[in-house]
């Protein structure tokens, strides 16, 4: 069975880091499409990156870029999402998800085309 577990959020300072880990299990990562989305509360469910193994396609909203890094360790079967200069507006709830429909292209960002969804991991930045 297919699953994604996501782990590493918690609480930060502004200007501070942390990295997220998703793990998956049942399927490798090798020809799917990973991708990252957040919901803060009150707010809709964005994307925040996405990676594809095969290709080294990468993606990032711009409200991350040059801030977030997304990476996949295959050996681990695991994608990793480093988060520094974290902002109190970074503050949500981020999920991983995958799909045999995403494509981790021009609509990476588009979460209905993702069909496995993660638990999520709540990540907090305040002072």
């Amino acid at each position: 069975q297919l699953q994604l577990v996501e782990s590493g959020g918690g609480l930060v300072q502004p200007g501070g880091s942390l990295r997220l880990s998703c793990a998956a299990a049942g399927f490798t990562l090798d020809y799917y499409a990973i991708g990252w989305f957040r919901q803060a509360p009150g707010k809709e469910r964005e994307g925040v990156s996405c990676i594809r193994s095969s290709g080294g396609h990468t993606y990032y909203a711009d409200s991350v870029k040059d801030r977030f890094t997304i990476s996949i360790n295959n050996a681990k079967n695991t994608v990793y999402l480093e988060m520094n200069s974290l902002k109190p507006e970074d503050t949500a709830v981020y999920y991983c998800a995958t799909g045999t429909s995403a494509q981790c292209g021009s609509t990476w960002y588009v979460g209905g085309l993702y069909s496995y969804w993660g638990q999520g991991t709540q990540v907090t930045v305040s002072s």
